[in-house]
């Protein structure tokens, strides 16, 4: 009788681990819904980074003394548009209401891993005051990417967006990516620039990344350093792609052009020396 009952409970847990293989797919099909889902907001940010659904983007908060790549990040943009609280946010998930104007610079680092690489972004917030700029220059120098921000309840801070745009593209590297930031975006009872402003600023200019950001809420400010890390590690992967590819292609000469090459070494040799003898 035991012997049967063993036998039963077998059969009777065969037939449940059926029945969960059945619903499998019905639970990969709502994976994949969430996953178009996911894909269809971030092209609601309209920009241009193409995110793979199978990698993973983790923000490491304990700071480690290994990585695999580091990247040089820059924060521009006028005084007071909250350059300091993004990237304090971003860092450390701090904010303050009182800031003190940045004097010179200010250094972060921020970990991230992509898949089983950790990418560390070196971000220097940078001051905005007039009478630093030709410090700040000295910053764009070897910038992999460059964060100009803005506030929207800073009309002013939009219309030197310019400024800070050609200062990044005339001493920054050329392959620089650009990201526009609107801060600040829990202050819409003061707005003064519409999203449809920085909307047509980041197209006519065809920068890399356009979002509204507030330090004080944290509204999209993880998302937006998480975006710098994969969009960077896109670019270094391509790059470290097509010099394999470069190297690969390259023409390795054969052994009949080794022994030519030989064969007129040895005539020149000889010639050399019949004309030193007479």
């Amino acid at each position: 009788m035991d012997e049967k009952k063993f036998v039963d409970s077998n059969i009777n847990d065969n037939e449940k681990n059926k029945e969960n293989i059945n619903k499998k797919p019905d639970e990969n099909e709502n994976n994949i819904d969430s996953n178009e889902s996911t894909k269809k907001d971030d092209s609601s940010n309209n920009n241009t980074i193409t995110e793979d659904l199978t990698s993973s983007c983790q923000f490491i908060s304990e700071e480690l003394y290994q990585y695999d790549i580091s990247f040089k990040i820059i924060i521009i943009g006028d005084s007071f548009v909250g350059k300091s609280c993004l990237t304090i946010k971003a860092a450390k998930n701090l904010f303050e209401n009182y800031y003190t104007a940045t004097v010179g610079f200010e250094f972060f680092t921020m970990l991230f891993k992509i898949n089983t690489k950790i990418i560390r972004l070196q971000i220097w917030d940078t001051c905005g005051q007039e009478e630093y700029r030709s410090l700040i220059q000295n910053f764009y120098r070897n910038a992999s990417l460059a964060i100009l921000v803005y506030s929207i309840d800073k009309r002013t801070s939009f219309e030197n967006l310019e400024i800070w745009l050609n200062e990044v593209k005339a001493k920054g590297n050329p392959d620089v990516k650009i990201f526009l930031v609107g801060n600040k975006s829990d202050l819409e009872e003061n707005r003064k620039v519409s999203i449809e402003e920085g909307q047509k600023f980041y197209e006519e200019h065809k920068l890399n990344l356009f979002l509204e950001t507030s330090a004080k809420t944290g509204l999209n400010v993880q998302d937006l350093f998480k975006k710098v890390a994969m969009i960077l590690n896109q670019d270094h992967m391509a790059y470290k792609d097509m010099a394999s590819k470069a190297e690969n292609n390259l023409k390795l000469p054969t052994i009949e052009e080794d022994n030519f090459n030989v064969w007129n070494k040895d005539e020149d040799e000889k010639s050399r020396k019949d004309r030193c003898c007479k």
